[in-house]
């Protein structure tokens, strides 16, 4: 068996500004610069954790975290060929997505959505990974089947027991899928989750690997293909890649410190 890898990318970031100041945003073609370095090296890791697991390069979809940062860092994204970009919240996918129509971004909802918002998640027509709870799963099906159409989803899973974190516990998850996926306006594609913020390798390894055992289980009842594993952000990607992931969700790995 291969030596553990260290959890975290092997990057370098900029450093916080000095007291009283605020850090400028790059531009369009610093982003590019930044992902260029960037993405080659989370590329790497990537197949180095795949061909540990036995598993091709090219099962693993990066999406890009766009959180705080302006609209050329998805510019220098899309540049580099990365189109899944990833939002935490609906007001900043809704501004950016209005400057990228037409240019093929693929929209990830990585956030929580609050039920009230749920008719402005579905509207932006991307997959949503944070289906947490039976009432938002139910409130978006209702709203996807009013409008004809079935919403793309992943349901999330608290797998850590953080109070903190949202999503059906290890012991609810499976039944949760179930009975999400009986929702007619929901198209279920995977499972979502996220490991605890922590250097034990072990603790990080036991949610993901818990997170791929309820997929498979989730996948076998249901009666699909291999269901998606949304799991690993730039602390634990390559852990979680090991572990079964099939979609990375990488911030600072791939753009950089958040400026301001």
């Amino acid at each position: 068996m291969a030596p553990p890898q260290p959890l975290g990318p092997s990057v370098s970031f900029p450093q916080p500004s000095a007291p009283g100041t605020s850090a400028s945003a790059p531009d369009t073609s610093e982003y590019a610069a930044i992902v260029r370095d960037r993405l080659s090296r989370v590329a790497e890791r990537i197949a180095e954790a795949t061909g540990r697991s036995g598993r091709p390069s090219g099962s693993v979809r990066v999406v890009a975290v766009a959180k705080g940062h302006p609209p050329a860092a998805i510019e220098a994204a899309l540049g580099a060929g990365v189109a899944d970009i990833g939002e935490n919240r609906v007001e900043e996918l809704e501004t950016k997505a209005s400057l990228f129509r037409d240019r093929g971004v693929r929209w990830h909802m990585i956030g929580h959505v609050q039920s009230r918002k749920a008719t402005r998640a579905f509207a932006l027509g991307g997959l949503i990974h944070s289906v947490d709870s039976l009432r938002l799963a139910g409130k978006l099906s209702r709203i996807a089947e009013a409008a004809g159409r079935k919403v793309r989803i992943l349901v999330q899973a608290n797998l850590s027991g953080e109070a903190t974190k949202g999503g059906f516990g290890a012991e609810a998850a499976l039944d949760g899928i179930g009975a999400v996926s009986a929702l007619p306006g929901l198209r279920v594609e995977g499972l979502m989750t996220m490991a605890p913020f922590t250097s034990d390798e072990g603790a990080v390894r036991a949610v993901f690997g818990r997170a791929r055992e309820i997929a498979a289980a989730a996948s076998a009842a249901l009666g699909t293909g291999p269901l998606e594993l949304s799991m690993g952000m730039s602390n634990d990607y390559v852990a979680a890649v090991e572990e079964g992931s099939t979609m990375v969700r990488l911030g600072t790995a791939l753009l950089g410190r958040r400026p301001g």
